[in-house]
């Protein structure tokens, strides 16, 4: 017989794959354990709502300063400093409720400010923190925009800035910190664990999220159309620009579209990305905030997904386009690799623009094999991926923590 457990969970996500991850899972482990969630202001809360399955729902007021424009830029590494000041104020507050609180285990998960909350270095109820992406120092993306650059001077001048290393010192050091009194983490796939073992030396289990088969499923109503998807937040780090450049190469007479559908937006980064779509002769179409009722439905119009984020710890995208019948082409790197089985599901291809562009149109000249493709993908979500079977490892993890 399972065991009943008191568990408090924290969270300060935005909307996207983490939140909707912990959604999934709060609603399968309230059926057998009781849930108080912890969590801040900053956090969506209205996203995959949690408050229907839990008994408290502690929401901490918290608001970060704003910024200085130029000519102070430089003080807001200082803003950011004093921040997470005032965060580790509310953070001890957190930890001391839930000691009061009688509770088995500690389910942590994201911290928007950073990434490992803070209250763990005090908390001594014990603490499993789920890892949705590395972090630390050792865990770096780079992206070249017109809009990023910098001069020589600005960057030389950011490296002797002391402002800034005072923040990143004092984020590290509760990081590090953070880290030393949690008693489990968990990684949510192999690559977000190399990652982790490397930067701070602490053995690390994993354990996959899962896709819901219900909301995502193939609707055979829908015929096909002549596009491909990409889903994701508009920001530099999902590879929307990767994916114009590579449907640029394909010939006109072949090229499809491609849509991609956003949960969050960065408009500078839209601006880029429509301007390189025109440049580039790719017809684009960007939408924004769909149910996941709408989502479906695009996962089931789509050709096959396309997929190409920059070093993506894991990514739910696959698994969703896999669990409506969809074939998915994923760049060969980070998380991507572990959910797509190539030449099976679809096809896994080294970030190399012509190569991608290739698999591209070879899949799209190949409609029966893509067909085949989403067939197996189903097969395979159901056999390895769903939360029913992601949440009772989960459980599993949180009942030999406690």
């Amino acid at each position: 017989m399972k065991k009943f457990m008191r568990v408090a969970l924290f969270h300060n996500l935005p909307s996207g794959g983490a939140k909707r991850a912990v959604y999934e899972w709060t609603r399968r482990l309230a059926n057998e354990h009781s849930i108080d969630v912890f969590t801040l202001s900053t956090a969506d809360h209205d996203f995959c709502d949690i408050r229907p399955f839990v008994n408290k729902y502690r929401i901490y007021d918290y608001k970060t300063r704003e910024l200085f424009k130029s000519p102070l830029g430089r003080l807001n590494q200082l803003q950011r400093w004093r921040d997470l000041g005032e965060l580790n104020h509310i953070s001890r507050r957190i930890a001391h409720e839930i000691d009061a609180g009688s509770y088995d285990v500690v389910f942590a998960n994201t911290c928007q400010f950073t990434f490992i909350p803070i209250f763990l270095q005090f908390v001594n109820t014990p603490s499993i923190y789920y890892l949705h992406e590395p972090f630390g120092v050792k865990f770096t993306r780079n992206f070249q925009r017109p809009y990023l650059q910098t001069s020589a001077f600005r960057d030389f001048v950011n490296q002797i800035d002391l402002l800034i290393k005072l923040y990143v010192h004092r984020l590290e050091k509760i990081q590090k910190k953070s880290v030393e009194n949690t008693k489990v983490i968990l990684a949510n796939s192999k690559f977000t664990k190399g990652m982790m073992i490397d930067a701070y030396g602490k053995e690390i289990p994993v354990c996959h999220y899962g896709v819901n088969t219900e909301d995502f499923s193939p609707m055979p109503d829908i015929s096909k159309h002549d596009h491909v998807l990409s889903v994701g937040e508009l920001s530099p780090r999902k590879g929307f620009d990767f994916l114009v450049e590579c449907l640029a190469l394909i010939p006109r007479e072949f090229r499809p579209e491609l849509k991609l559908v956003c949960n969050t937006i960065d408009y500078q980064e839209k601006d880029y990305i429509e301007s390189l779509a025109a440049e580039k002769e790719v017809r684009l179409v960007i939408l924004e905030n769909l149910t996941t009722q709408e989502l479906m439905i695009e996962y089931n119009k789509a050709r096959f997904c396309v997929y190409a984020p920059v070093l993506e710890p894991f990514g739910l995208v696959p698994l969703e386009a896999m669990s409506c019948g969809t074939p998915v082409i994923g760049v060969r790197e980070g998380g991507v690799q572990e959910s797509i089985l190539h030449e099976r599901t679809g096809l896994l291809v080294k970030r190399d623009q012509s190569k991608f562009a290739n698999a591209v149109q070879w899949l799209l000249s190949k409609p029966d094999l893509a067909a085949e493709y989403g067939r197996n993908g189903r097969e395979h979500v159901f056999e390895h991926w769903t939360w029913d079977k992601s949440s009772s490892k989960l459980s599993e993890h949180l009942l030999a923590c406690a």
